[in-house]
């Protein structure tokens, strides 16, 4: 019987467009609307394939109002008792991830 190629897999061309629109967002980080649409989609196919967003990604944008994150527009950062601090401006969700 003759072999066939199947592809590549969904989950695979999923991170692809994952980091597709991600790239989108940052070079569209002046219209918020439009970062933050790009950032929804992403979401979508991660949870539609049952992806986890790579750690990059996850940290970019808020946990609660999924708005992108543009540095001194939309959140605050600051690093106090081995933690950064990220604040967002948008929804005042407060989020810490440990320093390394």
């Amino acid at each position: 019987m003759a072999q066939h190629n199947k592809g590549q897999s969904p989950k695979k061309i999923a991170s692809e467009r994952i980091e597709i629109l991600f790239d989108q967002a940052y070079l569209n980080r002046s219209n918020p609307a439009l970062a933050n649409r790009y950032v929804s989609l992403a979401r979508e196919i991660a949870m539609r394939q049952r992806l986890r967003m790579p750690k990059q990604f996850r940290r970019s944008f808020c946990p609660v109002c999924h708005a992108y994150f543009v540095p001194g527009e939309n959140f605050r950062v600051r690093v106090q008792h081995g933690k950064v601090i990220c604040t967002c401006l948008v929804c005042g969700t407060v989020t810490r991830y440990p320093l390394s």
